[in-house]
């Protein structure tokens, strides 16, 4: 959505049309709501609970959107009061609300919503939202004591036989992040599984897995006649960095389906090398209004790295292996000719 151009600082507008039922809500009214001190929570709570449903749906819809178009935006202490929200859907945008909050306290709540809370859609947001902190872990940023605790609450939930894969496609993806024992088994099991949900999140998950053992496999459902699959096949794909698979991505940005060209676009900037930054160049001074911007962030990954002081041999390993793949695809490019 369009960042508001004017920012209000009082809260009392805000409050006035959240009560106001008759006037839609003001993106630039609610923005006022932004880094809530504890007497300006008060009144709002005093507001909030005499909302009536489908208000509190749409005006917690609009705080993730306002948050994940401006990063100066800060809900946290709102998205926290609505975790109690009667109403699911609002419990569900709360959640989604603080995906970038990496506050160890968050932890015990989550874990409560996916184990306990009566509506799926809210524990498949908890189980979702815990994998960041599965992958704070994993840098050892969280302690050992409540990282235990969110690897044990997703793997039950995996275990769960009457928990829908809704809710076990994301547990699995969070827990994807983890080096621990027996994760690499989930993943084979859930991509070996009848559930076409859980095949495709294990594709999400061994991207997500640093593991370039999976390489083979995400490659192999790049030709998915499924979209989700490709999408997640591709994104794997970059984020595994798997540049023998450089060929096919490049044929993926004309995809039938907008979500996987996106999605090779994201992969080239991960995967790097000439062909790629030489696509993305292409792709950003085309008037595709969706494409091209996605590709200059794309080709400013690619020179972020470029300018790290890496190390030579690293550097013309990498350049070997481009021209390696570009003098192989020369050869083919001859054969069918001939």
């Amino acid at each position: 959505m369009a960042i508001p151009e004017k920012i209000f600082l009082d809260i009392q507008p805000a409050l006035t049309q959240l009560r106001d039922q008759d006037v839609p809500l003001s993106p630039a009214l609610l923005s006022a709501l932004s880094a809530l001190k504890k007497n300006d929570l008060t009144a709002f709570a005093a507001t909030w609970i005499e909302l009536p449903v489908e208000r509190r749906r749409r005006a917690a819809q609009l705080w993730v959107e306002l948050a994940e178009a401006n990063a100066q935006m800060d809900f946290n202490a709102l998205f926290r009061y609505l975790l109690n929200d009667d109403d699911a859907q609002v419990r569900v945008s709360a959640i989604d609300g603080l995906w970038e909050d990496e506050d160890p306290a968050l932890v015990k709540p989550l874990i409560g919503f996916l184990r306990s809370d009566p509506d799926a859609r809210v524990r498949a947001a908890a189980a979702d939202s815990l994998g960041r902190f599965v992958l704070l872990s994993e840098y050892d940023r969280l302690g050992s004591s409540l990282a235990n605790l969110a690897h044990e609450a997703l793997f039950a939930t995996l275990r769960d036989a009457l928990e829908p894969a809704p809710v076990r496609a994301p547990a699995l993806e969070s827990l994807s992040y983890s080096s621990r024992d027996g994760v690499r088994d989930l993943l084979a099991a859930a991509y070996d599984s009848d559930e076409a949900q859980m095949r495709v999140s294990a594709i999400a998950g061994m991207g997500r897995s640093a593991d370039t053992s999976w390489c083979e496999t995400v490659a192999a459902e790049l030709d998915s006649p499924d979209p989700r699959m490709r999408f997640e096949a591709v994104r794997a794909v970059g984020e595994l960095e798997c540049r023998e698979q450089i060929n096919r991505v490049l044929e993926m940005l004309d995809d039938s389906d907008r979500e996987v060209q996106i999605a090779a676009i994201g992969a080239l900037g991960r995967i790097g090398g000439k062909r790629a930054k030489n696509a993305l160049t292409q792709i950003a001074q085309a008037d595709d209004a969706v494409l091209a911007p996605l590709a200059e962030d794309a080709l400013a990954e690619l020179t972020f790295y470029d300018d790290l002081d890496l190390p030579l041999i690293e550097l013309d390993a990498d350049d070997q292996a481009d021209d390696k793949i570009e003098s192989d695809q020369a050869e083919t490019d001859e054969d069918d000719e001939a």
